[in-house]
């Protein structure tokens, strides 16, 4: 049977061009049988081609789709399957960018709504109260049955302490150490269990220009959220050792009626009030991210929900000491106590022992 001839109707494909310009008019390609080139006639299709070109077109999408139906009922979903096709680590990925304590979803990762959702949970507000008066400061949970982190400015001299959890539940807290020379105290909650803690991070790995967020308690306004980015790094930072240093003024920060925002110095220049005499000294990261009176104690955090910065420090040009310069710009200093500062200080601070 000429298969040309069965598949070319009568009168099909006429034309005056010449064949031997298209690659079918080759007589080779058609068992010896040469088209008639008087004809002007074009060779038919090879059989069947569009055909099986639009099934192979669509295998691979059918395939795609169920393998990532299957991945999703396994339970790792499409971003484990698209992982594995772009030679990912599937450990990485197989957890959800999971860190131990603040968990931020794979989805949610990068971005401050993703931190703030994972972190939140385990910063408190902290209220101080001494015969000074109350102030309001902010702390981190490191361990499930209520250990927190916060300045010793915080909670210096205080008598009775009180802390409020993301959820609104309060406890009592006892002081477990002090650390004066680094701005820095651990207290426990009474009767806790069960609490979302936080990850402590390495501070040594902090790069200027890193995106950092902060939360705390500014102003009695538990669970607020800034951000920005480390400005600098190793500022030498000058705080008051207690409230007695300086005559009473800003035990904490947010001190109800009237007293002044925790004083610090910076560059050879008093801030915020005096510092008194009785002061230490320490390295800070600096950052632009907002902090105002009340976020000292609270954590400063890198986009992976690591806490990499205890905040401690503020500049407040509206309060900053005559002769400290124009007020005039933008209030971008903030600073915090390294985490690996904290880290290497734990030990002491549950002992009981400060430096």
């Amino acid at each position: 049977m000429d298969m040309t001839e069965n598949l070319r109707p009568s009168g099909a494909h006429s034309t005056d061009q010449d064949p031997t310009s298209y690659p079918y008019a080759s007589p080779s390609a058609y068992d010896g049988t040469a088209y008639n080139s008087a004809a002007g006639g074009y060779p038919p299709p090879p059989a069947y081609a569009p055909t099986t070109g639009r099934r192979k077109a669509k295998r691979p999408v059918a395939l795609l789709a169920a393998v990532a139906i299957a991945a999703g009922v396994i339970g790792g979903g499409t971003a484990t399957l698209v992982g594995q096709l772009n030679g990912q680590d599937s450990a990485a990925t197989g957890s959800g960018g999971a860190v131990n304590g603040t968990t931020v979803s794979q989805s949610s990762k990068g971005t401050v709504a993703g931190v703030a959702e994972a972190v939140s949970p385990a910063i408190v507000e902290i209220g101080a109260a001494s015969s000074a008066g109350k102030s309001t400061g902010s702390g981190v949970v490191i361990t499930e049955d209520g250990e927190i982190v916060t300045n010793n400015h915080v909670i210096s001299g205080a008598q009775q302490i009180q802390v409020t959890l993301s959820t609104g539940k309060t406890y009592t807290a006892d002081v477990m150490g002090t650390d004066p020379d680094k701005d820095l105290a651990l207290i426990k909650l009474r009767d806790a269990s069960g609490l979302k803690t936080a990850t402590l991070g390495d501070s040594s790995k902090v790069k200027v220009g890193e995106e950092v967020v902060a939360i705390g308690s500014p102003e009695g306004l538990t669970g607020t959220v800034t951000s920005g980015i480390v400005s600098a790094l190793d500022r030498d930072v000058t705080v008051a050792k207690d409230d007695s240093s300086s005559s009473g003024q800003g035990q904490g920060q947010g001190r109800q009626g009237g007293g002044q925002e925790w004083p610090f110095e910076f560059g050879g220049q008093q801030f915020n009030g005096d510092t008194g005499e009785e002061t230490t000294t320490y390295k800070a990261l600096q950052t632009d991210a907002s902090l105002n009176p009340g976020n000292s104690g609270g954590a400063l955090i890198n986009m992976n929900g690591e806490i990499i910065g205890i905040n401690s420090a503020m500049y407040s040009p509206s309060s900053s000491s005559a002769g400290s310069g124009s007020s005039a710009g933008s209030v971008g200093l903030g600073f915090a106590i390294p985490v690996n500062t904290l880290k290497a200080d734990l030990d002491t601070l549950r002992a009981g022992n400060g430096s």
